[in-house]
């Protein structure tokens, strides 16, 4: 067992493969070290009296379908086990960050890129990047819900919708224009949503976004501090709106229920056919070029 295991930016087999443009990996779980394991352990406890006042009722209900050890680093192959029969999603281990075609193409094939490592147990709230407790406790139980997974889907097949749409544009400078707005305003839909949504209920508002499941920090923050601006979901905010990733979230937007947000994502689709995520405000997100070429067939992205 190594001394520093697979703790973020410290663990070689995930940097090694990153270098080697290997994006998909077996989870090496004899590499995890105590410390790692003493790490999702803290990270466990510190969440769980934040989930059960703050985490809607589907997110608290998965965790319990999925089964999930508290004490130790899971077993992805254990998660895929109580997972993969609920749903059909399974959570696959990756060496890091996915392009956005590969990473939506995985969605709509009820895959879920998942980093493997664990993040430095000095600094439990922040993330300079995800890590497996982001992954697993933060997104994944609400991968158990039929209609939650069903949507999942529907978003990763946009992408597919997005190079469909840009096969049609002319020039190849034309069509990175068009798939750049489309995708920012994609990234930006999933980031104020699946990463950092908040729902109302009957008990206030509750979070349903995993960037706050998976952070004790984010979600005091996203739902108690007045320095948080907080509005109902509008496409036009949503898709127009840029983000930042290394700070607490300054803006958050809420839908009514589930139901509302798979309208939202109806919706998000039908405005990407109807052309108006074609001219989305400049900003963060950004894309490289090769990262958009990704969408294009690969015999039109090499005469590009």
């Amino acid at each position: 067992m190594t001394k520093t295991g697979l703790t973020t930016n410290h663990a070689s087999v995930v940097e090694n493969a990153r270098k080697n443009g290997q994006p998909f990996l077996e989870q090496p779980y004899h590499l995890y070290s105590e410390a790692n394991h003493h790490t999702w352990k803290r990270l466990y406890a510190r969440m769980e009296p934040s989930w059960q006042r703050c985490a809607n009722q589907r997110f608290l209900q998965g965790i319990e379908s999925l089964c999930m050890n508290h004490s130790r680093v899971p077993r992805l192959e254990e998660i895929n086990r109580f997972l993969n029969p609920l749903t059909g999603f399974r959570a696959v281990a990756v060496s890091g960050y996915l392009p956005a075609f590969q990473f939506f193409d995985c969605l709509s094939r009820r895959e879920f890129p998942t980093t493997i490592t664990v993040r430095d147990g000095a600094h439990l709230d922040y993330l300079p990047e995800p890590d497996i407790f982001h992954d697993v406790a933060g997104h994944v139980p609400m991968h158990t819900d039929p209609a939650f997974a069903d949507t999942l889907v529907q978003f990763g097949r946009c992408a597919h919708t997005a190079a469909e749409l840009a096969e049609s544009a002319g020039s190849h400078a034309e069509r990175v224009e068009l798939l750049g707005s489309i995708v920012r305003a994609l990234a930006r839909f999933f980031w104020f949503t699946i990463e950092f949504g908040l729902m109302r209920s009957e008990e206030g508002l509750k979070v349903y976004g995993s960037g706050l499941l998976s952070s004790h920090g984010e979600i005091e923050h996203a739902l108690f501090s007045p320095q948080v601006q907080r509005y109902p979901l509008q496409m036009e905010w949503v898709i127009n709106q840029t983000f930042e990733i290394d700070h607490y979230q300054p803006l958050l937007f809420i839908v009514e229920s589930f139901d509302h947000l798979y309208s939202q994502i109806n919706e998000l689709e039908r405005w990407m056919r109807a052309g108006r995520l074609n001219h989305t405000a400049p900003g963060e997100p950004l894309f490289l070029e090769r990262e958009l070429q990704g969408f294009l067939p690969k015999e039109k992205a090499a005469h590009a």
